[in-house]
Parts: C-alpha cells; structure tokens; sequence
C-alpha cells in the first residue's frame, strides 16, 4: 500500500471509531415527547428505544379510553421524532447529509 492510501485508511478507521462513540453517547442523550397538555410524557433515548411512559391519572377515563390512546400515541411519535432529530444531529458530521435507514 502508497502512503496516501494508508493514510486514508487511518482517517476511515478514525472516522469509524468516532460514530461509533457518538452512536454510544447517544444511547445516554434523553428526549421527551409530551401530549394532552403534559399529561402524557413519554421518555426516548437518542437510539429511538422508548424507555418510560408517564400517565397522570387525571388523563385515565374509563368511559374514553380511545382519547387516552390516541394521546398516547402522539407523545409517543413527538418522542420517537426528537430522538430521530438528535441523532441526525450528532451523526450528521458523519453522513453529510445521507439519508441512513434507521437514523
């Protein structure tokens, strides 16, 4: 191998090691999705794994289960779409711009 060539594949193994640690970090960064006026809170991780679901209880009404469902589910996707944001951000410097399934 020329010394270009061995040098690009430090830099790609740097690179590599770099998102790699930032993905980790990532797994620590916390979002949080909220619906119903803050009566659903929902707790992401910036690898889009839900990790809490909080209800006040004023939100439970037996006789309107599909409206607490419905809340829910929204705080739920607020969640899952701060974490997707996070993440493009902080893997962003890597892909530049690509559009990577999963992140």
């Amino acid at each position: 191998m020329n010394g270009n060539m061995q040098k690009m594949m430090k830099q790609a193994q740097k690179m590599q090691r770099q998102m790699m640690e930032a993905q980790d970090a990532l797994a620590e960064e916390r979002v949080e999705g909220t619906a119903g006026g803050g009566m659903v809170r929902v707790t992401a991780d910036g690898q889009q794994n839900i990790l809490e679901i909080k209800i006040d209880p004023q939100a439970v009404d037996p006789e309107d289960v599909e409206m607490l469902e419905d809340t829910v589910l929204a705080a739920v996707a607020e969640a899952m779409r701060k974490s997707r944001e996070l993440a493009e951000e902080r893997l962003g410097v890597f892909t530049k711009g690509m559009k990577i399934p999963g992140l």
